[in-house]
């Protein structure tokens, strides 16, 4: 996994006080495990395993309870510029035979409640409930947080935008008639890296009939002359940001009608895209869209919400759907990506990811949307 600490010291010591004064008028310090959320307000980068690692924010101080043998990682996060920041935070490092669990406690300096962020597994959550402690999820603070993207995280963003560009871009030299979805998949994965990701996270490639499953990866399925092809894909830069982008090709000219419901496809995903701006709800540019492609009867084809948010995370708050009433704000960054899905026959589906400005939205994908036809 790549190390997300790339920004300087003082972007994680913000914020870092701003989680404190978000649990602080929650009335709950917060203990966070290793995931984005941990990535996010230290740039530690490391996965959940038996030996406990946990950020502990109460009102008036910042810990880290982490294993001896994982502190090289810290060392390589923004743990050690901390303090030049003004955020003093202690590091208790623990052997086997030692317990985690005592010092976490020792550091909560007697609070009977915590809130945890939702990567904390069982393994780490019931030890601390076995000590006595009352316990509820982060999630309201934590997401206030990663919500709002701060300057540094929005230039990454857009770079990972311009990387996915790129190899769209590239997608005609790989998409053939006569190659299968995997093997496309496999040359736009190497394409992903070659254009600066450090992975591939996700490669979706859905011919004919399979473009009608919206969640489809890939398959053996020779690809036709005459198939509509959705291809969504998206990976990490090495700041552990995301990109995720979806474009519908055409292997030559399309049945019948295709035409004309692609192009109702696209004027949806412009009416969600031109709908957003600070104070516009999620639901309303969810319905923005939505309501286009239900005026031309095509509602019941568009199977899934509009959008999600992004960042370290390729799927995290705000989701971009009916029913969520949060007005979006400037900085937030998400996708937009209605779909139409006829089972059996084909699909399609146009993504950008756009972030919020205080005027309206700047998608960071900047390709055509129209169906590309090879």
């Amino acid at each position: 996994m790549s190390n997300p600490h790339t920004f300087p010291a003082q972007v994680y010591a913000t914020r870092l006080l701003k989680a404190q004064h978000l649990a602080t008028a929650a009335g709950t310090p917060l203990v966070i495990t290793p995931g984005p959320d941990l990535a996010y307000l230290t740039g530690i980068v490391s996965e959940s395993f038996e030996r406990l690692t946990a950020l502990v924010v109460t009102d008036s101080s910042f810990g880290l309870v982490v294993p001896r043998l994982e502190l090289a990682i810290v060392k390589d996060s923004a743990v050690p510029g901390l303090g030049a920041e003004g955020v003093e935070l202690t590091v208790l490092d623990w052997v086997d035979g030692d317990d985690p669990y005592a010092l976490v406690l020792g550091l909560l300096s007697g609070a009977s409640t915590v809130a945890v962020a939702d990567a904390v597994p069982a393994l780490h959550l019931v030890p601390l409930l076995d000590r006595g402690l009352g316990v509820r999820l982060a999630t309201d603070v934590l997401r206030r947080l990663r919500m709002v993207k701060d300057a540094a995280e929005l230039d990454e963003l857009r770079a990972a935008g311009a990387a996915i560009d790129r190899v769209h871009a590239r997608v005609p030299e790989i998409l053939r008639a006569g190659r299968t979805e995997r093997e496309v998949a496999d040359d736009i994965a190497a394409a992903i890296v070659e254009e600066g990701h450090t992975e591939a996270a996700f490669v979706i490639v859905g011919s004919g009939p399979h473009g009608a499953d919206p969640h489809h990866e890939v398959s053996d399925r020779v690809i036709e002359a005459g198939d509509v092809v959705v291809v969504d894909i998206g990976g990490p830069l090495p700041s552990g940001y995301n990109s995720d982008c979806t474009r519908t090709y055409a292997l030559g000219e399309p049945a019948a009608g295709i035409a004309e419901q692609y192009a109702l496809l696209e004027s949806a995903q412009r009416a969600s895209v031109e709908a957003v701006r600070p104070g516009v709800t999620a639901e309303a540019i969810d319905a923005a869209g939505r309501d286009v492609l239900a005026a031309a009867g095509l509602g019941e084809f568009f199977l899934h919400r509009t959008g999600h948010g992004i960042g370290l995370s390729v799927h995290e708050e705000p989701y971009i759907v009916a029913g969520n009433d949060l007005p979006v704000e400037a900085g937030m960054a998400f996708s937009i990506e209605p779909g139409i899905y006829f089972s059996g026959r084909w699909g399609a589906r146009i993504e950008d990811i756009v972030i919020v400005t205080e005027e309206g939205c700047e998608p960071v994908n900047t390709r055509s949307h129209g169906l590309t036809i090879l």
